[in-house]
């Protein structure tokens, strides 16, 4: 069920810093005991800090070639409740490449409501195009969401992760709006 106090709202460089340190501790939680601890040491926030500075200020050329941030906000509260980011891919694809809730939020509809607005960005900016993600294999609280979302398993793979090491993962892909 998709909670209908939340609303979203394209993401901007204003919203580096919040999203990263959303980005930070929405891994630390869901990813503990999933991956290399390393990945989650000391440096995650700065990595992270520097990850979405460089994203939100880059310039990716035509629009179409553009990432798209999604924020989710409450009326009367404070923050980022959660956040997608949308990147158009060469092969006509769309990555929704990252999609978090604020820990302790999840469950809540936010996940759902922006998962919602990234297939109608899609749908409008890139009407035909296929929307996926990729998600760890072992994350199977966001398996379980993805699923009920409608989310078909297209393809296993190998995800990379900082201080080196491979861990398996899934692609998910929607049907096109």
């Amino acid at each position: 069920m998709i909670d209908s106090t939340v609303t979203i709202r394209t993401g901007t460089a204003a919203d580096a810093l919040a999203v990263a340190d959303l980005h930070t501790e929405s891994w630390r939680t869901a990813y503990a005991g999933i991956v290399p601890p390393e990945a989650l040491g000391a440096d995650l926030a700065q990595q992270r800090r520097e990850l979405w500075e460089i994203r939100l200020t880059a310039d990716y050329g035509p629009a179409e070639n553009t990432p798209h941030l999604l924020i989710a906000e409450r009326a009367g509260t404070a923050g980022v409740l959660g956040f997608g980011y949308l990147v158009p891919q060469p092969d006509g694809r769309v990555l929704l490449d990252n999609l978090h809730v604020r820990p302790g939020l999840t469950g809540g509809g936010i996940g759902a409501a922006l998962l919602t607005a990234a297939r109608a960005w899609v749908a409008e900016q890139h009407p035909g195009a296929p929307f996926y993600l990729e998600v760890l294999r072992d994350n199977r609280r966001a398996i379980a969401f993805y699923e009920r979302a409608g989310g078909r398993r297209t393809k296993e793979g190998r995800a990379p992760f900082p201080g080196g090491g491979e861990l398996p993962e899934y692609e998910y892909t929607w049907d096109r709006p």
